[in-house]
């Protein structure tokens, strides 16, 4: 089941305090975003926090759950949107405890810097097939 717009919007807007906050589709689900850093995925119309040692130090005892099948466990916190001060906390320590996100300048150059060091392949010549040599 995908993910309402309404819903996405809902949680944004809980989550308004935290500032720099956005929600992008993937996928028939949604990504959360704070400041371009993926925190969340919104998916089934519930939503599920990164999992980290400062966020389970917001939650105490989190609730896991994938979501979707085959990922690995994220934080449900789904039945907790209503409060949005504690929402906050969580996506703030979240945030905090996650790596930065790759520039896509970085991403540019790291591709360029691999291209460079790969040697050019020579393009594949063809030769005629050899006819046979007629018999006398």
């Amino acid at each position: 089941m995908a993910t309402d717009a309404g819903y996405a919007k809902y949680v944004c807007d809980q989550l308004h305090a935290a500032g720099g906050i956005s929600a992008r589709k993937m996928f028939g689900e949604y990504g959360l975003y704070r400041h371009g850093k993926i925190v969340a995925l919104i998916a089934d119309n519930q939503l599920f926090v990164k999992p980290t040692p400062a966020g389970e130090a917001v939650l105490g005892t989190p609730t896991y759950g994938p979501p979707y099948p085959g990922a690995k466990p994220f934080f449900n916190v789904s039945d907790l949107l209503d409060d949005p001060e504690w929402l906050v906390r969580l996506i703030e320590a979240t945030d905090a405890a996650l790596p930065a996100p790759k520039q896509k300048a970085e991403k540019r150059a790291t591709a360029k810097k691999t291209a460079a060091r790969t040697p050019a392949r020579k393009p594949a010549v063809r030769t005629p097939a050899k006819k046979p040599a007629a018999k006398k």
